[in-house]
């Protein structure tokens, strides 16, 4: 705007090397120029953005120009804002909106390649198409990528949505801000001065803006200060504190640019100063509140709050402060010996809430929740009582799992069985991922910790991972995915072999979800060679999953690390739960029982105690589809991390031990 060069702008930037990001940032700014190149509009409103940033937050700046695949691959998890990007190679914007969380700062139209409506007729003399041509298709992609689309007025909103009527469905694209332009905290003391000082003794010159840019309107300007006898000074090419001592010195400012002009910085100074201003309809903001129907201070106070505004938004894109909902479901889990408080307790520490939805437990297991939630107001407890022996009973434990998902409120859930415990080494692990969460997925898979029979054992033979973490958005729920939906006779649903009922899917389609995981192919490949007996695939494969534990977050699953009473469970529950989940009804026979070589209203205490003992000391692991075979005995792993802090008073007998506490 004021034409301050530091520097050629139109020497291409050619440097030695690529640009990487440097890991200590967290905060990418992109702008085809910054204010120490050239001092414009757009370019003052970057850098007052970038000196308001919180002290937590480290920025990196880059010109767009400078941009390339392998800056984009070192900076990927970190935050982008992208002001002006006319430089910016275009064949890389569909690695951006991919790979990258950002926002966009847009200070006129870059979807026409006039960057403005009225210059695009006044050059070709035919209606801007711009829209719908590549460039435009382009354009509309990167806005639709974005976290948030910052605008300098709702007039160039209007025209964007006119164009792209899909920035107004939030759920599907960026949310929209209306932000205008910012203003450093010396500006507003410098105009203050400027105000004190110039107040009562102003002269009888108006100003008008030199620039030669053709909307920018300078030949306009000058013929109304000519048409209507005013006298005037056109100002170009000084240093910003002149150019405004000269605005505030004056009688006003003339500005009538012939194109759209989403919010004139210049007018904005001539406001704060408290001089009139004549504009036309292109000056887009003029027409909005508080720039009109406001008093002055009206518009201070608008303009001195923009800079937090737009910070308190950008922090809440970057997830910098996770909200996260835990969620779980419980059916007479002390009957059961499960760890359920420690369960809870353990989300205590990175969620912001808490949802329980109990299936109508009557074992006390409802009143410890009801009184465990009036010590800590994260807890939400919820009932919904299911009749448990019904016949297609098995799949409420996916009902209700979706029930509780359905009431949680923050941006991200957590989900997580009653016999599963978060260590506490991974509360602030479990922020990192969600601050760096995959802008191409709505769900991460995270390890999980698999006991068998105490803490020597690690299971292998199962996969070593779990859905775990995802955006609270309200077309994922729980359920049989599609494929593997079947109905009986009375045409009730039931499910094939392979989903316990509980699968994360798509409300609408049925399908199962797309997520990322930390569980690589090369691991996978390690584990399957363990299995088939490779000992130094199995070493191997320890090595890596302690090295994966450490640094990504998971869950440590006690299922299995009391055999006993597991054994008893599947006696008491799980058999019934797997034949109402796949309409198998099994005779209790000895060929029929998995465990024993007997029906299972034939098994004692005793056996199943000789049983866990065996299982314990001469197995690592055992998939009960098929019925145990000490012959096969199956690896297992030992992990280094020592057990969550919440499960150290535990024994390997005694699961509630946990006072109710918050």
């Amino acid at each position: 705007m004021y034409c301050m060069f530091n520097k050629n702008i139109f020497e291409e930037d050619k440097p030695n090397q690529e640009i990487i990001v440097p890991p200590e940032c967290n905060v990418v700014f992109v702008a085809d120029l910054f204010a120490e190149d050239y001092a414009g509009g757009a370019e003052l409103t970057t850098d007052a953005l970038i000196e308001s940033a919180p002290s937590d937050v480290k920025i990196f700046k880059i010109r767009a120009s400078q941009i390339t695949e392998k800056t984009i691959e070192s900076g990927y998890q970190k935050y982008w804002i992208f002001g002006n990007f006319a430089s910016l190679n275009p064949n890389l914007i569909p690695l951006i909106v991919k790979n990258v969380k950002y926002s966009v700062l847009e200070y006129d139209y870059k979807f026409c390649k006039y960057r403005s409506i009225e210059k695009h007729e006044h050059e070709t003399g035919e209606k801007c198409d711009c829209a719908d041509s590549l460039h435009g298709k382009i354009i509309s992609a990167f806005m639709h990528g974005a976290k948030t689309v910052f605008w300098m007025s709702d007039q160039q909103l209007e025209r964007y949505t006119k164009n792209y009527p899909f920035l107004e469905d939030v759920d599907q694209g960026s949310r929209q801000i209306v932000l205008s332009s910012v203003f450093s905290h010396q500006t507003f003391v410098h105009i203050d001065k400027l105000v004190t000082k110039h107040n009562e003794n102003r002269n009888d010159t108006y100003i008008v803006l030199g620039s030669e840019s053709w909307i920018k309107g300078k030949s306009e300007s000058i013929k109304y200060c000519e048409d209507n006898n005013l006298k005037y000074e056109v100002v170009w090419n000084l240093p910003y504190d002149q150019t405004l001592e000269k605005l505030a010195q004056s009688a006003g400012l003339v500005y009538l640019p012939l194109g759209g002009d989403t919010c004139p910085r210049m007018v904005l100074e001539a406001q704060l100063l408290n001089i009139p201003t004549i504009v036309n309809a292109n000056v887009q903001h003029a027409s909005e509140y508080p720039f009109t129907g406001g008093e002055q201070r009206d518009v201070w106070e608008y303009l001195a709050g923009r800079a937090e505004h737009f910070w308190l938004n950008t922090i809440d894109d970057m997830d910098w402060y996770p909200r996260i909902s835990g969620y779980t479901t419980t059916y007479n889990c002390i009957s059961q010996d499960y760890p359920f408080i420690q369960s809870i307790m353990s989300m205590n520490g990175f969620c912001e809430e808490i949802v329980i939805m109990d299936g109508g437990s009557n074992d006390g297991t409802y009143e410890a929740l009801q009184e465990l939630a009036s010590n800590n107001p994260k807890i939400c407890v919820f009932q919904n009582k299911v009749d448990w022996s019904a016949s297609r009973s098995a799949l409420e434990d996916g009902r209700q799992k979706a029930r509780a998902r359905a009431r949680c409120t923050e941006k991200y859930c957590w989900q997580m069985d009653v016999d599963e415990i978060v260590h506490e080494d991974h509360y602030q692990q479990i922020h990192a991922v969600v601050r760096q969460f995959p802008v191409f997925v709505d769900l991460i898979s995270l390890p999980v910790i698999e006991y068998w029979g105490g803490y020597e054992k690690v299971r292998c033979d199962i996969n070593p991972w779990k859905w775990r973490l995802s955006r609270n958005k309200k077309y994922i729920t729980h359920g049989v995915p599609k494929h593997l939906q079947l109905f009986d006779d009375n045409n009730e649903l039931y499910a094939a072999q392979g989903t316990d009922g509980c699968d994360l899917i798509n409300r609408e389609t049925e399908e199962p979800l797309k997520h990322a995981s930390f569980y690589t192919q090369e691991m996978h490949d390690l584990r399957i060679q363990a299995l088939q007996g490779d000992q130094h695939a199995l070493k191997e494969f320890s090595k890596g999953f302690n090295v994966l534990i450490d640094q990504v977050p998971g869950v440590f699953h006690y299922s299995w690390f009391n055999l006993e009473r597991k054994i008893k469970t599947y006696k008491n529950f799980w058999q019934n739960h797997w034949e109402s989940l796949y309409n198998i009804k099994q005779e209790d026979t000895p060929e029929n029982n998995m465990f024993f070589d007997k029906s299972w209203e034939d098994v004692t205490e005793d056996d199943i105690k000789v049983l866990a003992k065996r299982l314990k000391e001469n197995m690592g692991g055992w998939i009960f589809h098929q019925k145990v075979d000490f012959t096969q005995t199956t690896p297992h792993i030992t992990i280094n991390k020592k057990p969550p802090g919440i499960m150290h008073e535990k024994s390997e007998n005694t699961s509630n031990d946990l006072q109710l506490q918050s």
